[in-house]
C-alpha cells in the first residue's frame, strides 16, 4: 500500500469515533455482511461514518492491507480495529460490545 492510501485511510479512521468500511452505503448495502453490520449499528443507535469500498479500488485493497484483515466490512471504534461482520455479531450477541462502547465513551441505546 502506498503512503497516500495509508494517509487517506488514517484520516478516515480518525474522522469519526465509529467508522465502517463497507460495500455500498448504509441506505443501500451491496452485500449481506455489510447490511448485517449496518443493522446492528442502527439497532444500537450508534452514530458512525461509512465508506463504500466499491467506489475506490485502492481503498478496497488498502483497508485490507491496513488492518491485515481479508474481508469487508470492517469496523473501527476510536481508531481501533474491532473486526468484521462475524466478530461484531459475536460482540453484540455476547453483550461484550456494551463494555467496549462504555470504555471508549461511545453513546448507544444499551
Amino acid at each position: 500500500m502506498n503512503n497516500e492510501t495509508k494517509d487517506k485511510i488514517e484520516k478516515m479512521i480518525n474522522s469519526n469515533d465509529v467508522v465502517l468500511f463497507m460495500k455500498g452505503s448504509p441506505d443501500f448495502p451491496q452485500c449481506g455482511f455489510s447490511a448485517n453490520v449496518v443493522g446492528l449499528l442502527n439497532n444500537l443507535n450508534i452514530q458512525y461514518a461509512s465508506y463504500d469500498v466499491l467506489q475506490d479500488d485502492l481503498l478496497r485493497q488498502g483497508i485490507k492491507d491496513y488492518s491485515s484483515w481479508p474481508t469487508i466490512p470492517q469496523i473501527y471504534i476510536k481508531n481501533e480495529f474491532i473486526g468484521g461482520c462475524d466478530i461484531f455479531n459475536e460482540l453484540v450477541s455476547s453483550g461484550e460490545i456494551e463494555s467496549i462502547l462504555k470504555e471508549k465513551q461511545i453513546s448507544s441505546n444499551l
